[in-house]
């Protein structure tokens, strides 16, 4: 009879053959979707067909309930195939097209976590990418100590640096004049507002931009990408060109509408997240004891705070408080907060039922 260790280390092994079996197709599966992503180029078809997607989660859950496995489980396996076959095809299309081929690129703040990704992202284009910063050098890219004489030659300067560094940069590149195009990608547009509109009257070409998301995303699917209209459409133009091949959703909009929707997507839910985490801070509780009896809503929602609470507190701050329309949100939420407790300090159940009735019929809108 095999010894309890010598079975256990048996089929410790057994999982590690189908493990790597699993590595092996997935790699297989990326192959087939290369070859398919050649076909959908040459055939001038989109990358993503949401009919085809909607079919292959179906049938993954239809086998896996076959097989007595959780069809939740068989679609997240097939959905995480899907997601890295996206990204896959979405880069081999950046580079297939080479927008950027031959072309020079200057990423002023490229040490930074939202600079690396505009490198990474402008060399799958093809573009001759150097980096500028004085945090150093990035492995494998051309660095310069000063941007100033490389941002008058390059053809696409992108100014990825905080807001008040942003400004200074901005006003330096009015006397500079430089010969490309200029893009600055700050997540208020306030503080750089007369920078932007000098540059334009300088006559260089500069657009401002917004990208949606953080420095970790690979895919842009279900992504957005603000374009600040400032009076400079052909420059705009030309910054929107640099995402028409990818996924992300594209949308135009002012400046003070730009600052206005910023105040409730990312201030308000900020807020939020600093809130509920500053509140478990001050509770006593100590974290693993709470985390140890998660419910499902307190599980989701300390994820998405450690996030929070993860990210750069100065630029959380510039956020807040250099948006002039940042107060709104903010005094919304303390509000809405107080209504609650005031709800359940009086026992008013009609009250309280109706702000949760009330917030449904409004987050119901999202799905219409």
């Amino acid at each position: 009879m095999e010894e309890p260790q010598a079975t256990l280390a048996r089929l410790r092994a057994e999982l590690d053959a189908i493990d790597g079996e699993l590595v092996d197709m997935a790699a297989r599966r990326q192959q087939i979707v290369a070859e398919i992503g050649r076909l959908k180029r040459q055939h001038r078809q989109p990358t993503r067909d949401f009919t085809r997607e909607h079919e292959v989660r179906q049938q993954a859950r239809a086998r896996a309930a076959s097989r007595g496995l959780d069809p939740d489980l068989g679609e997240r396996l097939v959905g995480a195939m899907i997601e890295a076959s996206l990204t896959s095809q979405e880069r081999d299309r950046l580079e297939a097209l080479g927008t950027g081929a031959g072309r020079s690129a200057l990423v002023i703040g490229g040490a930074g976590r939202m600079g690396r990704w505009f490198t990474g992202f402008l060399a799958t284009q093809g573009w001759d990418v150097s980096v500028a910063d004085p945090a150093g050098a990035v492995p494998g890219l051309p660095w310069h100590a000063d941007w100033r004489e490389p941002a008058r030659r390059a053809e696409l300067v992108i100014v990825a640096a905080p807001l008040a560094a942003t400004a200074a940069i901005l006003d330096e590149l009015v006397t500079l004049q430089p010969a490309g195009l200029v893009v600055e990608i700050g997540s208020i547009k306030a503080p750089v507002a007369a920078s932007l509109e000098a540059l334009r009257e300088a006559g260089v070409a500069v657009a401002s931009i917004h990208p949606m998301f953080g420095p970790d995303v690979r895919l842009l699917a279900g992504r957005h990408v603000i374009l600040v209209d400032i009076g400079a459409p052909q420059a705009l133009a030309q910054a929107r060109a640099l995402f028409e091949q990818t996924s992300a959703g594209l949308a135009e909009m002012s400046l003070e509408q730009h600052d206005r929707l910023v105040a409730w997507v990312l201030g308000l839910s900020h807020a939020a997240n600093i809130a509920f985490f500053t509140a478990l801070a001050r509770s006593g509780r100590p974290i693993h004891e709470l985390a140890g009896f998660a419910s499902t809503t307190f599980g989701a929602q300390l994820a998405v705070a450690a996030r929070v609470a993860a990210e750069n507190p100065e630029l959380y701050f510039e956020i807040q408080s250099l948006n002039p329309h940042g107060t709104e949100p903010v005094a919304a939420l303390a509000a809405a907060a107080a209504q609650v407790e005031r709800a359940v300090a009086a026992g008013d159940a009609a009250g309280f039922t109706e702000l949760m009735r009330a917030g449904a019929r409004y987050l119901r809108e999202a799905d219409a």
